[in-house]
This record gives structure tokens, C-alpha cells and sequence, in this order.
């Protein structure tokens, strides 16, 4: 079998053994009585007999499910990868770029920006720091007068005055 296969299978038998311990627990009889259901006699096995049954399911279904727990991490154990999480990431800022295997003509295909990422409105853009500003004592200040002269805006010609208003006719009935 392959390694998920096993993984799977131990997986589930472990579940079922974690249901089987969970309700034979709780069928047996408490010893204390601190929960007010001691059972009666009456059936076809003791008392004496069926707290031993279920006792031995108990020992047998607790040592099934120890037995799985150690076996799903030694599977786990092998599965992982040596290095740790901090190891695995790129600190360094020798990012690769991610190899995809594109059908032939989307070799420079670029996804348009913002692709992958959640809608949120006014988030679309990826936010680009501002530029580092030079300071003053590199780059002279150009002269206020070599600048290209500025024309004023051309004023608005005064409207004409209107002529007499006429009153309007008075309607007739």
C-alpha cells in the first residue's frame, strides 16, 4: 500500500477505536453511585461479569487507540520536512520567480494587477512607497525669474445689460 493509503486507513481505525472507548466508558457502571444510576440485576450476566466484559473492552480499545496515536506520528514524523518553518522562508531576498507551466504563447503573459487578491474596494493597486526626496544641497533650486513667464487667466467681458423687461400679457379667461 502507499503511504496516504496507510495514513487513511490508520486514520480511520483510529476514529472508530476513539468512538468505541467513548461508549464503552460510558456504559460502565460507576463505582461511586455519584451520578445516581447504579443499574440493577436482572439480566442474563452479573453485575460482576459485565464490569469485567467491559472492563477488558476498556484495556483492549485504550491500547488499540495508544497504538494508533503512536502510528499516526511516526507517519506524520516521516512526512514532515527536516527544516524548521524559519528555515523554509526566504529572509535572504533571493526570491525566485515561480515556475507555471503556461501553454505556448502565454510565456510572457502577465496577470493583470491585482489578480488573486481579495475585492476590497480601493485596494486594488499594490501601495508603492513615496519616492525618497533629494535633499536641498544636491539639486539648486532653479531661479523664480528663468521660469517660463505665467499669463493671467483673461477676464470675462462685462454682460450686456439686459433690456427692459416687458411685463407679460395678463391672461384672459
Amino acid at each position: 500500500m502507499k503511504g496516504p493509503v496507510v495514513e487513511n486507513v490508520v486514520l480511520t481505525v483510529h476514529l472508530i477505536l476513539a468512538v468505541l472507548l467513548i461508549g464503552v466508558v460510558l456504559l460502565q457502571r460507576s463505582e461511586g453511585g455519584g451520578l445516581g444510576m447504579g443499574g440493577g440485576g436482572g439480566g442474563v450476566m452479573t453485575g460482576r461479569q459485565a464490569a469485567n466484559a467491559l472492563s477488558r473492552l476498556t484495556w483492549i480499545f485504550a491500547i488499540g487507540f495508544i497504538i494508533t496515536s503512536v502510528t499516526l506520528t511516526v507517519i506524520a514524523a516521516r512526512n514532515a520536512s527536516n527544516g524548521s518553518i524559519v528555515d523554509q522562508l526566504d529572509l535572504g531576498g533571493t526570491a525566485t520567480a515561480p515556475t507555471t507551466d503556461l501553454p505556448a504563447g502565454l510565456e510572457n503573459y502577465a496577470p493583470p494587477p491585482g489578480a488573486g487578491q481579495p475585492v476590497v474596494p480601493g485596494a486594488a493597486q499594490p501601495v508603492t512607497p513615496p519616492a525618497a526626496e533629494a535633499p536641498a544641497a544636491e539639486a539648486p533650486a532653479a531661479p523664480a525669474e528663468s521660469a517660463a513667464p505665467v499669463t493671467p487667466p483673461a477676464t470675462p467681458a462685462p454682460a450686456e445689460a439686459p433690456a427692459a423687461e416687458t411685463p407679460a400679457p395678463a391672461p384672459t379667461n
